[in-house]
């Protein structure tokens, strides 16, 4: 007679237990890899392409106010560091700034938040609460505040009563910067104009609060 199939064999080979490891740390290995790799992607839109910051104080009201939660675009100031070229925002932009010379107001911290009044080569003169800039395209001077479009959160801007006056003639590589609640900002009336390359980044957009979001 002829003999029944034999069963089959349910022996493991002895290199399967080996491969089965090796597959696991494969997959873990590239696990890791993918985490790491969204880490770094993550450090590097943070440190070179935007970022986000909290206001902390009163200085840009009405425009933004304490505690709003901000997205500061970062790119065009790290092409230009990378390229070797001169960032200069516009007239009227919105700026996170690092300033090392904030004791002159008494304050500590070193990064403030701050909008373009003055561009390089350009003469500020702040007197009787008002700006006005003198450039060569206007030889007898003009005022920004009534020319930018602050928006209507930006105007009225807050007065101030002191009679501190300013003339600053500005470098090639300088920049005047104020807060919009004149009577209340620690800015280039009081640290002097601050340099291009101390632009930490442009306000991009108010994430918070949601009744507020605006873009910038």
């Amino acid at each position: 007679m002829a003999e029944d199939n034999p069963a089959p064999d349910t022996h493991e080979s002895p290199g399967s237990e080996p491969v089965q490891r090796h597959t696991s740390m494969r997959d873990g290995l590239k696990t890791i890899a993918v985490l790491a790799s969204a880490l770094i992607f993550a450090l590097l839109m943070i440190g070179f392409v935007f970022q986000s910051y909290q206001v902390s104080g009163q200085s840009m009201q009405n425009t933004l106010q304490d505690q709003d939660r901000l997205l500061v675009w970062k790119l065009p100031r790290t092409w230009a560091s990378i390229t070797g070229h001169q960032y200069v925002p516009k007239r009227g932009d919105i700026l996170v700034i690092n300033a090392p010379n904030l004791s002159a107001c008494e304050q500590s911290g070193r990064q403030i938040i701050k909008r373009v009044i003055g561009l390089p080569g350009e003469r500020v003169v702040y007197q009787d609460g008002k700006y006005t800039v003198y450039n060569r395209a206007t030889p007898k001077g003009f005022n920004p505040d009534a020319t930018l479009p602050y928006g209507k959160t930006g105007l009225p801007l807050f007065s101030d009563s002191s009679e501190r006056q300013v003339d600053v003639s500005l470098g090639p590589n300088q920049l005047f910067v104020s807060g919009d609640h004149r009577g209340n900002s620690c800015d280039s009336r009081s640290i002097g104009p601050i340099t291009t390359d101390e632009i930490v980044g442009k306000l991009l957009v108010r994430i918070l609060p949601l009744n507020k979001a605006e873009r910038f």
